[in-house]
């Protein structure tokens, strides 16, 4: 592999890291479950898709031709991430309305 390429596949790999560093961090200081969703559910996506990147440049400097497997597991990711935060989002909804606490503010109806 060409020493370019080892850079740049390394950067992407730490930048990736960083992005999931940060978004734990918001998962640490956030007050609410349904604030806490938000954060990592779009660091990991994005997270997912910068070592995507850095899986295509690996493979494809490596061997004859453009590398183009690892969509396959990108594709299945971001179609999977939105629903199960969505499906977690309504588990978490349904609960706090079963134990009569109050919605958060965006769901109330206004009178």
């Amino acid at each position: 592999m060409p020493p370019l390429a080892d850079i740049l596949v390394a950067v992407l790999l730490v930048s990736s890291g960083v992005l999931v560093l940060v978004a734990a961090l918001g998962l640490w200081r956030l007050p609410d479950f349904f604030l806490r969703m938000h954060a990592p559910a779009l660091a990991s996506t994005l997270g997912a898709w910068i070592v995507t990147l850095a899986s295509i440049v690996h493979f494809s400097t490596r061997g004859a031709g453009l590398s183009l497997h690892v969509w396959l597991i990108i594709i299945v990711l971001s179609i999977s991430a939105p629903v199960t935060t969505i499906v977690l989002a309504r588990a978490a909804l349904f609960r706090r309305r079963q134990a009569g606490d109050p919605l958060p503010a965006p769901l109330q109806r206004r009178r």
